[in-house]
């Protein structure tokens, strides 16, 4: 959308746009067509070009596929630390309603519905599930000290306290939050939690593509 619409962008920079995030997902092809997304990583980066040369800040979300070792944690990392932007992880998560869902084809290690909140690893993972955490958290870790605590307050404290003025403290509060979302003991014992709501299994695939019926989570009732 960036890309086609960037006089757009550029008026919404007029009016007041400061803040944008840009869901890049993959630094490679193969990922990138693996999470269905219908879009190059060329494009990806145009992108992320043009939002720099409108003078937005911008904040990349990389999908974690479970499928991750050490090494491709640490290619991400290294990456992340190249750019200016913040960098986020999120886990790979089929969800129901997506293409995903319906034609991922590795087993899916659970259906607690509270594991599906892309924090969590609900695919096979590589590594030890305990390990998957641990590069997880260590690696959002090192990419949000220079946009968490006093050095995010530093670079955007003029917009924070302004948004704080409005009532909008959200964004100073998360500041100082990242280990009660991030941790790995938690995430890793959530797994071990008695199931109280578990989702149904994806339904049989008939053909090679989900048609768009395919994708209803509820499927409409008849017509009569």
């Amino acid at each position: 959308m960036l890309i086609k619409n960037q006089e757009l962008f550029a008026r919404w920079k007029r009016l007041g746009l400061y803040y944008m995030f840009l869901g890049i997902e993959a630094l490679d092809e193969d990922a990138l067509k693996a999470h269905r997304k219908r879009v190059t990583l060329n494009e990806n980066l145009r992108a992320l070009e043009i939002a720099r040369s409108l003078g937005l800040t911008v904040a990349i979300n990389i999908i974690a596929d479970p499928s991750w070792d050490e090494a491709r944690f640490a290619a991400v990392r290294d990456w992340a630390l190249s750019v200016p932007e913040v960098v986020h992880l999120t886990v790979a998560t089929p969800y129901p309603g997506t293409e995903l869902w319906l034609t991922e084809s590795r087993q899916l290690t659970s259906r607690d519905y509270r594991l599906f909140d892309v924090q969590h690893a609900v695919l096979p993972t590589k590594v030890p599930l305990k390990r998957f955490y641990e590069l997880l958290v260590n690696t959002q870790s090192v990419l949000n000290r220079k946009h968490l605590g006093w050095g995010a307050l530093k670079l955007y404290g003029g917009a924070a306290l302004r948004a704080a003025s409005r009532g909008q403290t959200n964004y100073l509060r998360m500041l100082w939050k990242f280990s009660t979302v991030y941790n790995t003991e938690r995430q890793y014992a959530d797994h071990l939690k008695p199931v109280r709501y578990e989702m149904k299994p994806p339904r049989p695939l008939l053909g090679l593509k989900p048609t768009k019926q395919d994708l209803y989570i509820h499927m409409p009732a008849p017509v009569h």
